[in-house]
Order: C-alpha cells, then structure tokens, then sequence
C-alpha cells in the first residue's frame, strides 16, 4: 500500500496505489489535501492500528473490487463486499470517531499511530510515497525512481 504526496498547481494532494499479491496493481483514488492528514491515509492507518477485519483496506487486499479504484468490477469482487457490507460501513464510523477524537486532541488506541503516519506524510517531498505493508499500521518513507531513456537509447535512472 503506498500513499503518495501530489502538487497539483500549488495545491497538496495524495494518491494511494495498492499492490495485491506479486503483480496485481490496484489504482486508487487522488484527494485533494490541505494541512491535515488525507482521509484514506488516516483510515488505513485506523483500521491497521486497530486491527479492525473486512473494513475497506482488508476488503482491498481480499479482492474486493470498488467502483472508485482503477480496477474492472467483477463478480468475486463484488462478492467480497457484499458478504462484508456491515464491516464496512463499521470502518467507516471507526475511521470516523478515531479521526475526530484525534483531531480534538483526545487519546484513543489509534492515536499513536496517527501521529507517527502524519509525521511521516508532513516531511514527504512531491512525488515520494509513505509505504505500508498491510495490516501494519507502520508506514516507511521511499523515494519514487523515475526512468527515463536518453537521445541514445539509453536508460537513465533519476531519484527526486
């Protein structure tokens, strides 16, 4: 699971991409984002920290395929979500309440969690990516390398 930080004409904003297995890519959505910590990182980070089963990330890495991911529905897909639709809507109010008690400063289970993925999300550069392996709510900062190939043909390597 990666986030990763976009400028988008001098406005923040962040893109996840999830990766399924060895080879299936999962594209998901891009969210404008302000000061605050991008609403699917924080619910990622929840359900993670709170070891919370069949929610939407759990869903993702079962199969589930979504309208709003990159992906063609199908029908295991969305078997996967019709069996887990009260789980779901559960992660929903548990993002909801943990995100809340969190911005009002208040301790829950999660809040150590929160603090350490919106350390990590504030000091990422443009174009680099906070990474998870799921269900670890403990994120690792990369750098994106971009290829590109020069005048000879040549594959060239740049690191931002």
């Amino acid at each position: 699971m990666e986030f990763v930080k976009l400028d988008n004409k001098g406005r923040g904003g962040c893109r996840w991409d999830a990766v399924r297995g060895k080879r299936t890519r999962v594209p998901g959505t891009s969210m404008a984002v302000g000061q605050d910590i991008p609403h699917d990182l924080a619910q990622y980070v929840i359900e993670a920290a709170a070891g919370y089963h069949n929610g939407f990330w759990d869903l993702v890495a079962q199969g589930a395929t979504f309208k709003s991911t990159g992906r063609k529905r199908t029908k295991p897909g969305r078997a996967v979500i019709a069996e887990h639709r009260e789980d779901l809507a559960g992660s929903e109010k548990l993002a909801g309440l943990h995100l809340h008690l969190w911005k009002a400063g208040h301790a829950s289970p999660v809040t150590s969690a929160l603090d350490r993925a919106f350390g990590q999300w504030k000091v990422l550069k443009t174009g680099q990516r906070l990474v998870f392996d799921w269900p670890s709510a403990e994120g690792r900062i990369e750098r994106r390398e971009a290829a590109q190939v020069n005048a000879s043909g040549k594959r060239i390597v740049k690191v931002p």
